[in-house]
């Protein structure tokens, strides 16, 4: 018998879905986001790892139509990018104060909204998928949200049930879950930014799934196996917003900034 996937609960993970300025050409932003901002996020300490995630300009949505589930992405709303955060410990915070407000004041460089999800100590999974020397080569972002009617506990226990289930799979190279504490602006109020966040559109956990290539990643969200799981998520979820990714890209690994960021 096959030994299922192992997944590795990180300590405290935040993730930051944000809009490039409209006002300059959005490869303006990408290469600032990349260049500038990204050396005074890596210089904060108590990171375990950070990184990019880096979205396609048209992202009309990959996940199948499902009925009841929002599976297209409303064009006002589309997500640039993510900031994927990965802390130490979950007092690790406390220790990038300093730093973090240096990022509060570069944000207007190149964004005009952001707003901030945290998880629960504990709540992230990363899943041990990739092979020996198999390396990532097409990723997606789904953002899920949860049904008024289903409580916090039941959802979670589903969507660890669906990530065990995609882990056991064979498709996938990289799995990454988390779900989202209630949001609060007051977590990230950073100045001159927009950070409006509607309750009927806010989401309530994310994946992060990689793929060998694109190829494999359109075979899987085409497959007969994701509809009938999408089928069983509808009771639990009203909208799965699922993103091609251009880009992961690491600027702190294991603790320590890079010179330069890895793919």
């Amino acid at each position: 018998m096959a030994t299922a996937p192992r997944a590795t609960k990180k300590a405290f993970v935040s993730s930051i879905p944000l809009w490039f300025r409209t006002d300059q050409p959005r490869q303006t932003g990408v290469d600032y986001w990349k260049g500038p901002h990204s050396k005074i996020i890596s210089a904060t300490p108590g990171f375990e790892e950070y990184r990019q995630i880096h979205l396609a300009e048209h992202n009309p949505g990959l996940w199948p139509a499902t009925p009841g589930v929002q599976t297209a992405i409303p064009a006002d709303r589309q997500i640039d990018g993510v900031a994927e955060v990965t802390f130490r410990s979950v007092l690790s915070p406390l220790q990038g104060r300093k730093q973090t407000k240096l990022a509060y004041q570069d944000e207007i460089n190149v964004f005009r909204r952001t707003f901030l999800y945290v998880g629960p100590p504990s709540s992230a999974r990363w899943y041990d998928v990739a092979g020996p020397g198999q390396q990532v080569g097409a990723r997606a972002l789904v953002y899920l949200r949860r049904r008024d009617s289903v409580r916090t506990g039941a959802f979670r226990k589903h969507l660890n049930e669906l990530a065990r289930t995609l882990a056991g799979t064979g498709q996938l190279r990289e799995l990454r879950t988390q779900v989202f504490l209630p949001w609060n602006e007051k977590l990230w109020d950073t100045p001159n930014v927009a950070h409006d966040n509607p309750v009927d559109q806010q989401f309530h956990a994310s994946l992060i799934l990689g793929f060998a290539g694109p190829a494999a990643r359109a075979a899987f969200f085409g497959s007969a196996e994701l509809a009938r799981l999408s089928e069983a998520l509808a009771a639990y979820a009203s909208a799965a917003h699922a993103y091609e990714v251009t880009d992961a890209l690491t600027f702190v690994k294991d603790g320590k900034a890079l010179q330069h960021f890895e793919r």
